[in-house]
């Protein structure tokens, strides 16, 4: 039997989330090896998400079974009321289940992705939302020009060309330093970001007096959750390896992808190495000794990344 009435019922109103909810999805299992410095770089993207969207958010993180010092460090912030919505997995969904909860059940009428390993700079959020809301029939912008494959953009030029109000043009329109840098954090080397970059042109567009380049990725975009639902639910039977199925989906529905004329986000991978000036192409690096270059022969690099892929799977695999 009831013992008296619910208090919440004289609450005359309840609390309204943002318009924008930037959601983060995050994964470290543990605190060593590869993760060994995979909680500093959390830190700072959520510190550099935060520091000057220039439009207000709330923020959604989705932990996707890390280890217990994440997972308190994340209640920490949750309860210090820098992350508005905490979920945490018991178990990795995957990207494609945890895309499933987050972009259905994010609340605001926008969503702000990015893995967890993004460095924002000022203004990234405003300047998204920008061309998210000036450009029509946009699929997901990314707050950063790069190399982006021609196959997922057709849509795209195919708009720009029809539309009589849109000027393409086609050139180096992404300078060297802010295509190597980029890059250069995918681990690539700098022969090969080199003539890539000399051998492609890329493209830009002009809206009513807004630039955007074309292209964008799964790493990072916003996009209205509207358009998101519409490509809901994703099966994918790896952890990663299958999201590019996000950017084909928006591609093969005609609608836009595009990214900002200006770097206003950064890949950090999983060091804190470009923060601290470092980041250099691997021709660059010191000179490795004897061990370290029979370590990486191909087929030495391959078996002792299966037998650690192995041991992976058995403490962490479901």
């Amino acid at each position: 039997m009831r013992k008296g009435q619910n208090p919440a019922k004289s609450a005359k109103s309840v609390a309204k989330p943002e318009r924008i909810t930037a959601a983060l999805l995050n994964y470290i299992p543990f605190l060593s090896g590869f993760y060994s410095e995979t909680l500093d770089v959390l830190k700072v993207s959520l510190e550099s998400m935060r520091k000057d969207a220039g439009l207000p958010f709330d923020l959604m993180v989705f932990d996707n079974g890390s280890c217990a010092e994440v997972r308190d460090y994340l209640v920490k912030e949750k309860e210090e009321g820098r992350i508005q919505y905490l979920i945490l997995s018991e178990k990795n969904m995957g990207k494609g289940g945890a895309w499933n909860v987050m972009l259905a059940g994010a609340p605001g009428e926008i969503i702000a992705y990015t893995d967890a390993d993004v460095l924002f700079y000022p203004n990234w959020l405003k300047a998204s939302v920008d061309l998210l809301e000036t450009y029509p029939n946009v699929g997901m912008v990314t707050a950063r020009p790069f190399h982006t494959k021609p196959i997922y953009y057709t849509s795209t030029l195919d708009w720009a060309r029809s539309e009589p109000n849109a000027a393409l043009e086609s050139g180096k329109f992404i300078p060297w330093g802010v295509y190597r840098e980029f890059d250069l954090s995918l681990g690539q080397t700098e022969e090969e970001i080199r003539a890539r970059y000399d051998e492609t042109d890329y493209w830009q567009i002009t809206y009513q007096g807004i630039k955007a380049f074309v292209g964008a990725s799964h790493w990072q975009f916003t996009a209205f959750k509207s358009t998101l639902q519409e490509f809901l639910p994703f099966d994918m039977s790896k952890p990663m390896g299958q999201v590019k199925q996000l950017d084909e989906r928006i591609n093969n529905a005609g609608l836009l992808r595009l990214m900002t004329p200006e770097p206003l986000a950064m890949n950090l991978s999983n060091s804190t190495e470009y923060l601290q000036g470092k980041y250099i192409a691997p021709r660059e690096k010191k000179r490795v000794g004897m061990w370290q270059r029979a370590l990486n022969i191909a087929p030495v690099r391959k078996f002792f990344l299966f037998i650690y892929g192995r041991i992976f799977d058995w403490y962490y695999g479901n």
